[in-house]
């Protein structure tokens, strides 16, 4: 008898053991992250998206390039009355750093919408990388760190 039929008949019954014989699971939706953190009365919304990811009008009107190496961060201080969320001014700094430890500063500038002034900036983002963000936040009524990552 050769082995040949002997070693792939093994080598079937190993794979077939690797499965336990579970039954396929429905992928299940992943949770929505946050979108914003509240620092006392001032919420702080941010979003870091691939600027692949916008249309070229939003594109323009930002006066951001898209390409595939870059991600917009875009951060909007609100004031938080009464239920509502009023303009609100300050400054923010924000940090980026990778899954390989590497940090990269990240210069926002205002952005008017409105009567809102929001604060954005490109930074390097690589495809299948994870990006960590920091917000150090100071407003006149509130000051604090906010921290989110996000995957590409």
């Amino acid at each position: 008898m050769s082995r040949f039929p002997l070693l792939l008949l093994s080598a079937v019954l190993s794979l077939a053991a690797c499965s336990a014989q579970e039954t396929p699971r429905p992928a299940s939706p992943v949770q929505p992250q946050p979108g914003h953190a509240d620092l006392g009365s001032l919420r702080v919304h941010y979003n870091l998206l691939p600027t692949l990811a916008m249309n070229e009008a939003v594109a323009r009107s930002y006066g951001v390039n898209r390409e595939a190496d870059r991600a917009l961060l875009v951060v909007a201080l609100r004031q938080l009355s009464n239920g509502e969320e009023l303009p609100a001014g300050g400054s923010v700094q924000a940090t980026a750093t990778d899954l390989s430890g590497q940090r990269q500063q990240v210069l926002l500038r205002e952005v008017r919408t409105g009567p809102y002034t929001d604060l954005i900036g490109v930074l390097y983002a690589h495809p299948r990388d994870q990006l960590r963000l920091e917000l150090q936040v100071a407003a006149p009524t509130a000051q604090g760190t906010v921290r989110f990552a996000r995957n590409f």
